[in-house]
């Protein structure tokens, strides 16, 4: 499948903009398109996902107009990207898509589009939206056994996610008796990665890194840190220092790869003391 290409007349039956990224799509996904495209699932896309939807709120804050449409194209690439391969396994595709999400807002606009009571103040909108969100769990729920977790969603970021898990749990008693039980753990999984390193088994390396870090979480927890705030702080310092050692090598007219790392090791330390 070729894309189709551009005309200065457009006839009545040319592809929509959206038409023509699906039948991109189509082709990076095809026998001959790209490899990378080809190779990708749901799970290899979501560290992607994630970035692009952040990029859409730094765009937002930063109130860059070209770069907001930039980024919101590039998450819509994804969305496209999602459907298709629910498309190869027969599952659902885009229409599918854009006809749940005009259902859903629909139904949970009743105030619009139903007989429910109209509502003139915007601060009334999320108490409605609440309740009819609700009941869609619970119309869902077939077990009908309610759960500490019914309010959480896996949406958020995996920090967040693992920190409102673990204080659901402690609420019905499910939570170790004191830090250094948490400590220990910590040691625990830290001890059972290096068996997976030594063991040259990556599947088991995944799953004691992710344990690791919920671990460490909890941890977190434990000294009422926000492990979210915690790691953005560190994440920022880091960054900060590794930028004040590329302005002192920029002034050498040097670069960080071409730099012996004692140098390197030396600027760090030196960056510690204008960047704390």
């Amino acid at each position: 499948m070729t894309t189709p290409k551009h005309n200065a007349t457009v006839s009545p039956t040319a592809p929509s903009p959206m038409e023509t990224l699906i039948q991109i799509m189509d082709q990076l996904r095809s026998e001959n398109g790209c490899p990378w495209d080809r190779k990708q699932t749901w799970k290899s896309l979501i560290p992607f996902t994630i970035e692009e939807a952040y990029e859409v709120a730094e765009a937002v804050e930063t109130e860059q107009v070209d770069h907001l449409k930039d980024e919101l194209g590039d998450l819509l690439f994804h969305i496209v990207f999602y459907s298709r391969i629910a498309k190869e396994q027969n599952l659902f595709d885009m229409d599918d898509v854009a006809r749940t999400v005009t259902e859903k807002m629909i139904r949970r606009h009743p105030h619009v589009f139903g007989t429910a009571e109209k509502i003139t103040d915007a601060h009334e909108v999320p108490g409605r939206w609440e309740e009819i969100k609700k009941q869609e769990k619970a119309d869902r729920n077939q077990s009908g056994i309610p759960s500490v977790f019914d309010d959480i969603h896996s949406r958020l970021p995996a920090l967040l996610w693992a920190s409102k898990v673990q204080r659901k749990m402690a609420q019905v008693g499910f939570d170790w008796s004191d830090i250094h039980a948490v400590a220990g753990k910590v040691r625990e999984e830290l001890d059972e990665l290096d068996e997976g390193r030594r063991n040259k088994d990556q599947a088991n390396i995944e799953e004691e890194i992710g344990d690791v870090l919920f671990t460490l979480v909890n941890l977190a927890r434990h000294l009422k840190v926000n492990p979210e705030v915690a790691l953005r702080a560190s994440t920022r310092k880091f960054q900060n220092r590794f930028r004040y050692m590329e302005e002192q090598l920029h002034r050498e007219g040097r670069h960080p790869r071409d730099t012996p790392l004692d140098t390197l090791e030396a600027l760090w330390q030196d960056s510690k003391k204008h960047c704390p």
